[in-house]
């Protein structure tokens, strides 16, 4: 049986680029990887399908405590499904929900971490969730904040930014590789290539420039522009891959929404320099 190697986030921080450098590096490909074949080498674990099999009324109908019930199931399946390391994205928080673990730790290998200045989530999130600024920054603070429940997604925790963050982050060991949105912004050489070493290789430097500029946002975005993108939600009327700048916040953020988040998030801001 093969191990899961998560790719966790809370949402709107990266693990999408991520997903795309990781196609264009291993498949060490002439042209950029599709945006909309993700699933080549990187899935989730939150799709509805992949319950399906354990319980066939629709996933809308499933309650907390069925999902969960489910998770581990399906995630020993996904381990099962092939040998060596499945890269699986997740967006939920490492908790104990109903119970259960969110992330079933006996076959999982490790994590790449990615996080994101929580101002900056803030706006990309509002626009992603269809929501306002204000409405969005409150839901950050929510320690029961959850999205999926419906027929395509199931239930998945995030939490609160700052406890996200946290539960993920809190024990620092070899399995566990953290990068800031940021950085991989400010030096996408430097940052991917620890990356590519975290995964146990030498990077070559070559086939890293090459991936590194094939999942340039600027390529992801238009890709998305002339053919759209298969996991933008419906409710959306932005293009998912948006801006991909950091510091949006300072023109677009209140005083007093940036003061909430600070209020709301500040020790781990201040943990990991966004304070």
């Amino acid at each position: 049986m093969g191990q899961l190697l998560w790719i966790a986030s809370y949402p709107k921080s990266g693990s999408t680029w991520a997903r795309a450098f990781l196609h264009n590096y291993i498949r060490a490909a002439d042209r950029p990887h599709d945006i909309n074949d993700l699933t080549a080498l990187t899935t989730g674990e939150s799709a509805a399908a992949r319950f399906a099999p354990h319980d066939p009324r629709p996933a809308s109908q499933y309650s907390v405590a069925d999902v969960q019930r489910l998770r581990p199931i399906v995630h020993r399946e996904m381990a099962q499904a092939r040998p060596g390391i499945t890269f699986v994205k997740t967006h939920n928080a490492l908790l104990v929900v109903e119970g259960v673990q969110t992330i079933t730790r006996e076959v999982t290998a490790g994590c790449l971490y990615i996080l994101r200045d929580p101002r900056d989530v803030a706006v990309s999130f509002s626009r992603h969730l269809g929501l306002s600024l204000d409405q969005t920054i409150a839901f950050m603070a929510n320690p029961e904040a959850a999205t999926g429940g419906t027929d395509h997604t199931v239930y998945v925790r995030l939490a609160t930014w700052s406890a996200h963050v946290h539960f993920w982050t809190r024990r620092p060991h070899p399995g566990l590789h953290v990068m800031r949105y940021e950085d991989m912004l400010a030096d996408p050489l430097r940052v991917f290539g620890h990356l590519v070493r975290f995964l146990g290789e030498a990077p070559e430097p070559g086939r890293l420039a090459r991936a590194v500029d094939f999942s340039d946002f600027a390529v992801l975005r238009a890709q998305e522009a002339a053919h759209g993108f298969v996991e933008q939600p419906a409710q959306s009327a932005e293009p998912f891959f948006r801006v991909g700048q950091a510091g949006q916040w300072r023109a677009v953020l209140s005083p007093a929404q940036v003061a909430r988040i600070e209020r709301d998030h500040g020790a781990v801001m201040q943990r990991f320099g966004y304070l």
